[in-house]
């Protein structure tokens, strides 16, 4: 299985430490975030990764090189200029396969095999990983019918099924990527949509956290060292 990694961000709202420092070398315990993110594709059986990078590329390849610590087959592609999260697909050599791509800042026990051979299995397009987040509202929130209220909810928690920013396609998907020009993941999908293509969800209830924010990263940082095991799985 082949895996496309999204490492190219700036990390704007973890500065000042992704000022000198990309996203994805921050460390988590005694590692960087997107080493333990290979290390658990390595044991479930993906054999080849790019990575796609822009800010500080030059740090992440100095540290993977071409993969040969972790006993990986590493491919990079630059991107020249910002191309969101989904145009640095454009850039890179068509795979063969059906193939995985994801975010290169999650800390999460997402079991990568299976996810894959669901989506193998179903010969949708697109398979998207999906994470029930729990929303705990500060307010009383008021149903309403009309101008009268009906109910009322002191504070609730709301549940939303989100994306885990972790994908599986097929590569038909390519022919929906411009080259070299900015489009999000989000936009392909709703194009794919539009499309008529079928997008399907792999619903997960593991541990899933990203480190997109000082908090998050602190939290994922508490969560790694309680659960080290369970990332750090090897084959």
């Amino acid at each position: 299985m082949q895996s496309i990694i999204l490492a190219g961000g700036k990390g704007t709202r973890l500065r000042p430490y992704t000022s000198v420092l990309p996203k994805p070398l921050m460390p988590v315990g005694d590692y960087p975030i997107l080493e333990i993110v290979l290390r658990q594709l390595k044991a479930d059986g993906v054999t080849h990764t790019t990575l796609t990078v822009g800010h500080l590329a030059s740090l992440i390849e100095s540290y993977f090189g071409q993969g040969e610590k972790l006993g990986m087959d590493i491919t990079y592609s630059r991107e020249d200029h910002p191309l969101g999260t989904a145009g640095p697909l454009g850039l890179i050599e068509p795979p063969k396969e059906d193939f995985l791509v994801m975010n290169g800042d999650l800390l999460t026990t997402f079991p990568f095999g299976e996810f894959a051979e669901q989506h193998k299995q179903s010969g949708a397009m697109c398979t998207v990983g999906v994470y029930r987040k729990t929303v705990k509202m500060s307010l009383g929130v008021l149903d309403l019918e009309g101008d009268k209220i009906v109910g009322y909810r002191e504070k609730p928690e709301l549940v939303f099924p989100v994306s885990m920013g972790i994908y599986m396609f097929s590569p038909d998907v390519l022919q929906y990527i411009p080259k070299n020009q900015y489009l999000d993941l989000p936009d392909l999908i709703l194009k794919l949509i539009a499309e008529e293509a079928a997008v399907n969800t792999y619903i997960f209830e593991g541990i899933w956290l990203d480190i997109g924010r000082k908090t998050d990263y602190e939290e994922a940082t508490e969560v790694f060292e309680a659960h080290k095991s369970e990332f750090l799985r090897t084959t």
